[in-house]
């Protein structure tokens, strides 16, 4: 097994709806389990402002070893088609965003796929739920851990990063 951890985020409503189809989605997969999951945390765009806050989070998946990295970018890929992905604006507004973020002990560079992400390093919303998930990580081709990286972001973008709670528990106070 390979352990596997990717970015979700959604900026259109119902953003936790969305956020939780693509979870149970993602957990239907052939030969892939999510195993851990972050809490959700609401945060600014980054590059394109006109548009919604987000609410981002970061899943640990465990992929079986037949279970190419490319193979699972395309299962994203149709995830988010399916929940009605729209391209039309870079950085605009999206149902919903899979991004593979790291693929333990791997460094892929490939038109379709670069992990580590390539701008994980710069980016709060993403580092802060890896974080919580893993703060020892140590991310291949930067050699720091994701502690590390976090701690040399400057405290303006952290301050942009609200946790809001686990999403379970945030669908539950939806409904009630």
């Amino acid at each position: 097994m390979k352990d596997v951890m990717i970015g979700l985020g959604s900026n259109m409503e119902t953003k936790l709806a969305y956020l939780n189809q693509a979870l149970a989605k993602i957990n239907s997969l052939d030969q892939v389990a999510v195993k851990q999951v972050s809490k959700v945390y609401q945060t600014e765009p980054v590059g394109y402002k006109d548009q919604d806050d987000f609410y981002n989070m970061v899943a640990g998946l465990e992929i079986e070893p037949g279970k190419p990295p490319l193979d699972l970018l395309e299962d994203l890929l149709a995830i988010e088609a399916d929940l009605d992905r729209k391209r039309t604006i870079k950085n605009g507004p999206r149902t919903i965003d899979l991004d593979v973020l790291l693929v333990e002990g791997q460094e892929i560079d490939h038109p379709k796929l670069q992990v580590p992400h390539p701008r994980l390093q710069d980016r709060a919303f993403v580092l802060v739920p890896l974080a919580e998930l893993d703060p020892n990580y140590l991310v291949p081709g930067i050699d720091k851990t994701v502690a590390d990286l976090l701690a040399s972001l400057n405290q303006t973008d952290l301050a942009g990063v609200e946790a809001l709670g686990q999403l379970t528990d945030l669908l539950e106070d939806r409904e009630a």
